[in-house]
């Protein structure tokens, strides 16, 4: 099929609608008249048809090839792609939303004609080595999540004997509460007994300790709690591995991982799911802005006639919103520091919700930061607000006080000679 184009950017391409069984591929190729020329082909998704794919592919030798961010359907494609042409991965919405389209034209066809008119805009895909980290970082917090149900469901058996160990002890599957547990799987139910078992501080807690500990377990409840044991101790043990794996994938990333952790609130692992989402290397990010409106973490925008419809924060890579959500609640049980002082103040304008995302994006600006830069987090400190607006802080505070009924008189402090 031969069509005329306005503006052609570049010569050869091909657009790939690629589904769960089958991809559909579109190569497009600029003729001596200014004309187009196109082929629509179908073809498996077996390592063989895209092999295939790619030996048709470069028959009219295609330079840049398109394909649409479909789930992780796309990625077996662009990892057989990837060293042969110059792949762009297009996000959906960003489809959708370009004029133009006829209803007679497939989607592998519309995305060959937008690439080929450059007016694709590339979603960020990271190196192969990146990916491969992040193949075993996501699968750690999906073991992380299931350890947390688990516990979740130990603590309903508990709740369900009467057994208020969670009301007294901070942590149940701390060493004390272990013990415990056991204690009451091997069919211990004196609750004096129970609560000698505890381990430091919590020995001061005796008297508490042994009321909550009275409680009405039955045999099928003890047999539960062993089940669930069992399976806390295997996940447990699964992380570890994963852990073990992720630190021996990384152990060239020590100085990235070692600056991220510099970040308040941002621990090991969290800085080694930080760095499989985004990686090492800043440069697809020109600025923080771009990489916080990447993940999904900046606040939305629905103007319209001078009204703003909506301020929800755009879909975003939600693994990555993951990995920084979790630290950024640690603002709130925060008292001191310039990302826990962040929380307060909009917690108590916007709500704590807000706050978590705001701290979240913080830390991930400063993350931009460190890994662009080379450099350590350097903490603002718990006061930096106060600083930052001294002025404004004076005067709210003298009206306050004038409200109260005081007559405010203020004088520099004396510093010692």
């Amino acid at each position: 099929m031969i069509r005329k184009v306005m503006e052609v950017i570049h010569q050869c391409v091909a657009g790939l609608d690629v589904h769960k069984k089958t991809v559909m591929a579109c190569r497009r190729r600029l003729l001596g008249d200014g004309q187009v020329e196109s082929e629509v082909e179908e073809f498996g998704t077996s390592t063989a048809q895209l092999r295939r794919l790619a030996e048709w592919l470069s028959q009219w030798s295609c330079t840049h090839v398109a394909m649409e961010s479909t789930g992780v359907l796309w990625v077996p494609v662009w990892n057989v792609l990837e060293d042969q042409f110059c792949l762009l991965l297009a996000n959906a919405r960003h489809l959708k939303k370009v004029p133009g389209r006829k209803r007679d034209v497939s989607d592998a066809e519309w995305i060959g004609q937008l690439m080929q008119c450059g007016l694709l805009k590339a979603s960020f895909v990271p190196s192969r080595e990146v990916r491969h980290w992040r193949v075993l970082t996501r699968q750690r917090m999906k073991l992380v999540d299931q350890h947390t149900g688990v516990a979740n469901r130990l603590h309903k058996v508990l709740q369900q004997g009467n057994i208020k160990l969670s009301s007294v002890a901070t942590d149940v599957l701390g060493v004390s509460g272990r013990a415990m547990i056991g204690a009451m799987i091997n069919g211990e139910s004196d609750p004096h007994s129970l609560a000698s078992l505890a381990k430091g501080r919590l020995k001061a807690k005796h008297a508490e300790l042994v009321e909550s500990l009275e409680g009405c377990l039955t045999d099928d409840q003890r047999w539960v709690l062993k089940e669930l044991r069992e399976q806390l101790e295997f996940l447990e043990a699964e992380i570890f591995r994963y852990d073990e794996q992720i630190r021996e994938r990384m152990s060239g990333q020590e100085e990235a991982l070692n600056r991220l952790m510099t970040i308040d609130l941002i621990e090991r692992r969290s800085a080694e799911n930080l760095l499989a989402e985004i990686g090492p290397d800043m440069s697809p990010f020109p600025s923080d802005d771009n990489l916080v409106s990447w993940a999904g973490l900046c606040p939305g925008s629905d103007e319209s006639a001078k009204k703003n419809r909506s301020g929800k924060t755009p879909k975003g890579n939600q693994w990555l919103r993951r990995s920084l959500l979790e630290p950024a609640w640690g603002a709130a049980r925060r008292k001191d520091g310039y990302l826990a002082a962040l929380y307060r103040g909009i917690a108590m304008r916007r709500g704590e919700k807000r706050a978590v995302v705001a701290v979240a994006r913080t830390i991930l600006q400063a993350a931009w930061h460190v890994l662009k830069e080379g450099v350590d987090y350097k903490e603002l400190g718990g006061d930096h607000f106060t600083r930052l607006h001294g002025e404004q802080t004076k005067n709210k505070l003298i009206k306050r006080l004038e409200k109260l009924g005081y007559e405010v008189d203020l004088r520099p402090k004396q510093t010692a000679a």
